[in-house]
């Protein structure tokens, strides 16, 4: 059996897939942030919709779409992969922060350490959950008494 097939860890390294690539999308808001005319990107928000039996599916919420769809196919998008490992490409955003300075530059360096921090909480907690996860099945494949 496959790690990777059982639907938790699937979900965690699309979860930890998807906190990397906002991670750089940050990143990359940072280092414009004296580009005149720079608008900020973000990644839709990852959610997590329970299909028919067990299968998840991971699908960005369309704007004004709650996470409690009645269709596992409603509102979801095919999950492509980037050129770079292969992870999962996960669709960006305009996403302008408060302010706009005058040369049009649309990045507020506030708001986007805020931003850089909330997913390196998301993300410490995802990896904490996988490894927990792991540790719990390694101790249900152990031998009993040992």
């Amino acid at each position: 059996m496959d790690i990777a097939s059982v639907p938790l860890f699937s979900m965690l390294r699309s979860r930890i897939g998807y906190l990397n690539q906002r991670q750089e999308l940050i990143a990359q808001n940072v280092a414009n942030v004296s580009t005149p005319g720079f608008t900020p990107k973000d990644l839709k928000p990852f959610t997590i919709k329970q299909g028919a039996g067990a299968t998840l599916a991971l699908a960005p919420a369309a704007e004004g779409q709650s996470a409690q769809g009645d269709s596992a196919s409603a509102g979801m998008i095919p999950l492509q992969t980037s050129g770079s490992g292969g992870q999962q490409a996960f669709g960006s955003v305009a996403a302008p922060d408060d302010e706009t300075k005058l040369d049009g530059n649309q990045v507020g360096l506030e708001d986007q350490m805020m931003k850089m921090n909330e997913t390196r909480t998301q993300y410490e907690a995802a990896v904490g959950i996988y490894e927990k996860a792991m540790n719990f099945l390694q101790m249900a494949a152990k031998e009993p008494g040992k």
